[in-house]
């Protein structure tokens, strides 16, 4: 499990105007515990694609990066972890720190 310290929230910009709904890039800085298998010396963050429509919100996408390099990693959350993502998207993707 992790811990998030830090965010930040971007509208994303539709130009062509086809998305349903308001997306949102969430860029959340993690605190991993070193015996964790998601830990990295260099620090992690979470990339989230957030979905705001009327008949609800969800994440749409995600990605693990290395903070340093910005380099993808390939994990996935586990169901727990999903819910407490998109619980704190839900309180802060309109929000700013």
């Amino acid at each position: 499990m992790f811990a998030i310290t830090e965010y930040s929230s971007e509208l994303v910009k539709d130009p062509y105007g086809i998305l349903t709904g308001k997306r949102y890039e969430m860029v959340l800085d993690l605190e991993v515990a070193e015996d964790d298998e998601l830990y990295q010396e260099e620090g992690i963050s979470l990339r989230v694609i957030f979905v705001v429509e009327e008949a609800g919100s969800r994440i749409a996408r995600y990605e693990f990066l290395t903070n340093t390099t910005n380099t993808y990693l390939d994990f996935e959350l586990e169901e727990d972890e999903e819910q407490m993502v998109l619980d704190f998207c839900l309180e802060h993707f309109n929000k700013t720190e």
